[in-house]
This record gives structure tokens, C-alpha cells and sequence, in this order.
């Protein structure tokens, strides 16, 4: 998949956590929060482009649809 068809692809991701974060998340397969929701936050900080900034955005969009990251509850 190119970085055009990623970005048109179909995802319910937060546009606000920028363009790195996003890419890193759809080059490791998380095109979907509840893709995102099967992770823990450390293993996404070890993503080359996602940040503490961008973790706590994906938080609050998981907690928006009453997910949380793996190991802790909504």
C-alpha cells in the first residue's frame, strides 16, 4: 500500500495526531482504534513516530467509544 492509498484509506484513526504517528500506526497494521485497542501504549511509543502526544489522543478516542488500550479498562 502506497502512503496515497493509506491516507485515503477507510480509517476511524484521529487525523489530530499527525502525519508520522499515523503512517507509523497503518505501516504496523493499526488502520482501526480497535486495532489500536488490542495494543498497549508502550509497545505504540516504541513505534518510530508516535509520541506521548499521540498516545494520549488515541486514548481519549478509545475512551470516546468505551475502549481502552490492552491491559487497562475503559
Amino acid at each position: 500500500m502506497t502512503t496515497r492509498e493509506q491516507d485515503d484509506a477507510p480509517t476511524d484513526i484521529p487525523a489530530d495526531i499527525g502525519r508520522p504517528a499515523r503512517g507509523a500506526l497503518a505501516a504496523a497494521g493499526y488502520t482501526t482504534l480497535a486495532q489500536v485497542a488490542s495494543t498497549t501504549e508502550r509497545e505504540l511509543l516504541r513505534l518510530h513516530g508516535v509520541g506521548p502526544k499521540a498516545v494520549r489522543l488515541l486514548r481519549e478516542a478509545l475512551a470516546e467509544r468505551g475502549l481502552a488500550f490492552a491491559g487497562r479498562e475503559a
